[in-house]
């Protein structure tokens, strides 16, 4: 059975929507599309490589399937490390409102969510990745399929947008297992789910 992982960035304030650029996201009239961009420094570039050394697949929800095919395919460089991953491994994308997808090696997967993920991770053997694709995230979290979360919280407030963990998430327990901070501020924790929350008193 494969352990599902996600990286995800996020504000200060944990707004997912459009970390990448101006145009990525502009639902629900958002306006501060890009604001990752300004601390991609070397750090957080290593990280990030590191983490593409090691997937065996990767789960993507239908607007990031988009973005990184439409980026992605284009790249051939096979000492690229990203490119080389994301366009020889196989890609799952879930999608009720696509039939076919055109990145080779994607498959479309078209029922319920939770339970085609569910069975996607029964049948992949390593680590199925996960990047971005914050409202698939979202519902996977609340079913707890979620087993390991890299989190990047970026030095900025925005104030509106789409949020990682809002009203109504599952409770739900975790261990820090690794951090770090970059130059240029992201802090970077890597949470294993735990199971459920304890509660205590300070009385």
């Amino acid at each position: 059975m494969g352990k599902l992982s996600l990286t995800q960035f996020v504000t200060l304030d944990g707004v997912y929507q459009a970390p990448g650029g101006p145009d990525e996201d502009r639902s629900g009239g958002f306006e501060h599309g890009g604001w990752s961009v300004p601390y991609g420094d070397g750090d957080f570039g290593t990280f990030v490589e590191g983490v593409f050394r090691r997937p065996a697949a990767f789960l993507l929800g239908r607007r990031t399937y988009d973005i990184f095919a439409g980026y992605w395919p284009k790249q051939t460089d096979a000492s690229h490390l990203i490119a080389s991953k994301l366009n020889s491994l196989p890609k799952y994308v879930v999608s009720t409102t696509l039939d076919t997808a055109d990145w080779a090696g994607t498959t479309v997967l078209g029922g319920d969510a939770v339970t085609e993920v569910s069975a996607l991770k029964e049948r992949v053997d390593g680590e199925l990745q996960m990047h971005g694709s914050g409202g698939l995230a979202r519902t996977l979290l609340a079913a707890g399929l979620i087993d390991t979360i890299h989190l990047l919280v970026f030095p900025v407030v925005l104030g509106t947008g789409l949020r990682l963990f809002g009203d109504g998430a599952r409770p739900s327990a975790f261990r820090n297992v690794g951090g770090r901070t970059t130059s240029s501020g992201i802090s970077i924790n890597t949470y294993e789910l735990a199971g459920s929350p304890t509660y205590g008193s300070y009385a």
